[in-house]
Order: structure tokens, then C-alpha cells, then sequence
């Protein structure tokens, strides 16, 4: 782990998907945390976290890169110390915004700041240290844009560009009941033959932060189509559809292991489809007439 020139004082506990952490630094960052508020541990014991953080301010550390990933600007360079710990490096517009030092196992970390971008430094952390912590868990942070309908949850998947926003923003046009859950990062976990949905600090460029859940009705990958199809997918179909919105450090065995057995499980436990679609109103009535029985 990196060395604490000055650590701060102020621990604040929060719990998404039933899954606690804490946050360690001054009122200043937590001030940029307002995402988080819905999602503050209220009662109940704070000895069970699954991860710490902790912000220090400092310069960078020396690390070897093992993987660089570049989405529109923003990029995250993963690699380890000298010693084995995790580090992750986040660079926003050409300037690193932060560098996250993690134990082994990701139960403790120490997020280094640099002044600026503190906020996305601090979203990023986060979303990695619960994706990983939580590795092995049945529990998967997603990158889906998911709404709710008659009391279930239905997941939109698909690459960057795809319109998994856009055919979340038809359901909500057209069809009367439906409500947002979460635009970017929604966490599903499973306990048994249970498969809950939940709302969580990170949705993306819309302020949708809601501590809400509910069962998990459907899954649907999405692909822009001069038309509008849809079929469900099974077996390794299903599993295959899965596996790129999920998040997680795949050439890490451990990690890569406890993220396939919730893959398998949501495969086999979860209908899924792949819908083939206009950014229409009609490919909205049709993914809806068709999952939702």
C-alpha cells in the first residue's frame, strides 16, 4: 500500500445492494458525493464492510501497466506494484485525476488525488473497488440502462452507442407504468433462485441515484437494425450475451471465476433476448409485449 503523508479524518459508511463501504476524506470531497446520499448506511453494524477507502493526497506511484482502456477521452490504466497490489490509474482529457492502490483481495485502498478531477477520481475508485470486492459474491455491476414495470426489473444492454438510453427514454414515453431504475451502472445480485436489480451511485450522464430494487424480469442486448426483431437467446447465447456489460478484472483468475459462476447463473435463471431495433416507438411495444408475461 501506498504511504499516508495526511489521511483523512471523516468515515462515512454507505450500503448498495445490500453490499457496505466506507469512504474516508474531508467534507470537501463528500461534497462532491451527493450521488451518494440516497445510498448512507443508516443503522444496523459498521464492522462488516466489504471495502474501505481512504483519499490521500500525494504524487503518483510507480506501477507496471498490464492493461490501458480508452473510452472517448476518458482512460484507465491497470497494472500492479512491485510488490503485487492492484493500482489503477485514471486519466481524464491528458491529465491523471487520481491513481487507486488496492490490497489483494480489495478489501482496503487508498485513493491518491492530485487536486483535479477529484470528483471522477473518486467515481471511478469506487465503481472498481465494488466490482471487484464483490467478485465471487452473485453480485455484478452492469453497464445497462434499466427501467421498472410492474414491479420488475428489465435491463437493456449493448455497446457504447447502441441506444440502451434511448429505448429506456421510449418506455418511458410509451408505456404507462414505467419508471427508471438506473441509466448506466445498475447492480444485480443473486441469492439462489432470487435475482434482484438495484439502483446505484453511478448512472452516467443522467442523475437517476435511486436505492431502489426489484426482481429481475428480463434481459435484452440490443442492436440498431433498420428493423425491429426480436428472439430469445439460450444457453452459452445467453451467457455470451452477458459477459461484456459486466464489469470486472477478467485476467484476474479468482476474480474471472466468481464473475462466470453469476454469469451461469443469470443464463440459466434469467430470460434473455436480443432485440434488433429502430429507435422507435415500435420496437418499445415490441420488447415490451414480448418479455414481460
Amino acid at each position: 500500500m501506498v504511504s499516508k503523508d495526511h489521511i483523512k479524518e471523516e468515515t462515512r459508511y454507505y450500503q448498495v445492494a445490500e453490499v457496505l463501504f466506507s469512504v474516508t476524506t474531508d467534507a470537501h470531497d463528500f461534497e462532491l458525493m451527493t450521488n451518494y446520499e440516497p445510498f448512507v448506511a443508516v443503522g444496523g453494524s459498521y464492522s462488516k464492510t466489504v471495502f474501505q477507502l481512504t483519499v490521500v493526497e500525494g504524487e503518483g506511484i510507480a506501477f507496471t501497466e498490464e492493461l490501458r482502456q480508452d473510452d472517448e477521452g476518458q482512460v484507465i490504466v491497470c497494472g500492479k506494484t512491485d510488490s503485487g497490489c492492484p493500482v489503477f490509474q485514471f486519466i481524464w482529457a491528458g491529465e491523471t485525476a487520481g491513481w487507486l492502490v488496492c490490497e489483494k483481495d480489495y478489501s482496503k485502498a487508498s485513493l491518491i488525488v492530485t487536486g483535479n478531477y477529484r470528483k471522477l477520481a473518486l467515481d471511478n475508485a469506487l465503481m472498481i473497488l465494488f466490482a471487484l470486492a464483490t467478485a465471487g459474491h452473485g453480485v455484478a455491476l452492469f453497464h445497462s440502462s434499466t427501467v421498472t414495470y410492474d414491479n420488475k426489473a428489465y435491463m437493456f444492454l449493448g455497446v457504447s452507442g447502441t441506444g440502451k438510453s434511448t429505448h429506456s427514454s421510449l418506455w418511458l414515453k410509451y408505456i404507462d407504468g414505467t419508471e427508471l431504475l438506473n441509466d448506466d451502472n445498475p447492480v444485480v445480485r443473486v441469492k439462489g433462485d432470487d435475482v434482484t436489480v438495484y439502483g446505484s451511485p453511478w448512472s452516467g450522464k443522467t442523475p437517476c441515484y435511486r436505492n431502489k430494487s426489484n426482481q429481475l424480469g428480463g434481459i435484452v442486448l440490443l442492436s440498431q437494425a433498420p428493423y425491429n426483431k426480436i428472439h430469445r437467446l439460450s444457453g452459452i447465447h445467453a451467457y455470451v450475451a452477458l459477459v461484456p456489460s459486466i464489469s470486472g478484472k477478467r485476467w484476474d483468475q479468482r476474480i474471472a471465476d466468481g464473475l462466470h459462476d453469476t454469469e451461469n447463473a443469470l443464463a440459466m435463471q434469467v430470460p434473455v433476448w436480443h432485440l434488433e431495433c429502430l429507435p422507435d416507438e415500435a420496437a418499445a411495444q415490441l420488447c415490451h409485449q414480448t418479455i414481460v408475461r
